[in-house]
């Protein structure tokens, strides 16, 4: 359930009647124009808004900063308000970088990285490490990185190039509270060494697995990335015990479905590097890794091809061998499972369609009743071009399912039911007098 965040009216007083006056007063005690202020239509414009940036700031960030703020803003220095705001937004940056945990930022940065490195870090590189972390997003700083130009070149933190006037303030105030000081909460690092040591531990048990996808669920994009990729390094890891691997591929798992599309192709050139350097152990177990999470489709066609035609010779060998009615539901759900992650690749499908309907039909002493659902689904879903392959294969008397159809009388029964489960409309015209005998 969302917690529901409700932002409190903040209520200012009204401008004392001696407020604007008395700027009028010292302008002209110290013998300068009156316009080398800010005009009191423009302060009381400024603080006539205050009061709708002030509310989207959480109350336990309304500190002295913001109070100096809005004292500098009732006698029109917006100047010097501007860098109150600025140095608000600057600390509440620090600190969700606190929250985020120095050691993991040192661990991301590959450099020390304490408490020293943070206060001692200019402006400009605090926003890029906040856009690393995720806690701002390009958008943020984007306009933050302009009101750092902003302040200073128009704030009193240096001899100033020009003024501001009161829409000019009131747009930098909104992106200081926007981007840094509207949302107290942030992303949580992942210590990387307790995240390998929790992999490579004990079998994950629920809450655990539960526990850690929270975790990099919570952590920042580049840092998910780094996690997913070591992860699937894991996995791919001949000297990698089966429990870690498990919890490896359980991790990612839980996150596939947010898989951005630099981990996905940080995932595939790491895959590619193993085919390039010859890591054939590596490979193979990365190919599983993207059988495993339903994402075959990032794979080119040769890859696909293999995993497919290891799928269907393991369930042909199955069929062939003994025990097969009680041996072939798993590698028929497998096989579904596969077909399901894409289009059976071209190379594939007529070997694919005709080992799917041998085993549908059976062999003459009767079918797996068990698998007999997992067949009924991939026949379903055959394209135009399987239906073709299958009509083909079922007329070649030399063919595996030609010569059953044509030897078993209970596979040619089979077999008219195996089409009934065809939409005609998948039927295309260059086989259908042929489709039309075999059902007759």
């Amino acid at each position: 359930m969302n917690n529901i965040v409700v932002k409190e009216d903040v209520n200012l007083p009204a401008l004392p009647n001696t407020v604007l006056p008395a700027i009028s007063e010292l302008t002209a005690a110290l013998g300068i124009p009156r316009d080398a202020l800010a005009s009191h239509e423009e302060i009381e414009y400024a603080w006539r808004d205050l009061p709708r940036e002030l509310r989207e700031i959480p109350s336990e960030l309304r500190g002295e900063l913001i109070a100096r703020m809005c004292v500098a803003v009732s006698v029109g220095l917006f100047d010097g308000a501007m860098n109150y705001i600025w140095n608000a937004a600057i600390l509440q940056l620090r600190q969700k970088i606190r929250n985020f945990s120095l050691a993991v930022v040192a661990q991301i940065q590959q450099n020390d990285f304490e408490e020293k490195h943070l206060r001692d870090l200019q402006d400009s590189r605090l926003l890029g490490l906040c856009l690393k972390l995720n806690i701002i997003d390009e958008d943020g700083f984007f306009f933050l990185d302009q009101c750092r130009e902003v302040r200073n070149n128009f704030s009193a933190a240096h001899p100033t190039m020009g003024t501001v006037n009161d829409r000019e303030f009131t747009t930098f105030l909104n992106r200081c509270v926007r981007y840094a000081l509207a949302d107290s909460s942030s992303p949580k690092g992942v210590e990387i060494s307790a995240f390998i040591s929790a992999i490579k531990g004990a079998r994950f048990i629920d809450n655990q697995r539960q526990i850690w996808v929270q975790r990099l669920t919570s952590t920042h994009d580049a840092q998910r990335q780094l996690l997913v990729n070591m992860a699937h390094a894991v996995y791919c890891d001949s000297a990698t015990a089966e429990p870690a691997r498990l919890n490896a591929i359980d991790l990612c798992n839980g996150l596939s479905t947010a898989f951005t599309s630099s981990i996905k192709a940080d995932l595939i050139n790491t895959h590619c590097e193993y085919i390039a350097k010859g890591l054939e152990e590596k490979h193979t177990a990365s190919l599983q890794f993207f059988e495993r999470l339903g994402l075959l489709g990032l794979l080119d066609e040769s890859e696909q091809h293999v995993i497919f035609s290891r799928a269907i010779n393991r369930l042909w060998d199955v069929h062939n061998g003994m025990n097969n009615f009680h041996n072939e539901p798993p590698f028929a759900e497998r096989l579904l499972e596969l077909s399901h992650q894409g289009a059976v690749p071209e190379t594939i499908q007529d070997s694919f369609v005709q080992t799917i309907v041998c085993c549908r039909i059976g062999n003459g002493y009767g079918v797996s009743n068990a698998a007999v659902c997992y067949y009924d689904e991939l026949i379903k879903g055959f394209s135009p071009r399987e239906v073709t392959d299958l009509i083909l294969a079922a007329k070649d008397r030399t063919s595996n399912l030609g010569r059953r159809i044509a030897g078993v009388g209970s596979c040619k029964r089979n077999f008219k039911t195996v089409l009934n489960l065809i939409d005609t409309a998948s039927v295309p015209n260059l086989v259908r007098a042929d489709y039309d005998n075999f059902v007759r």
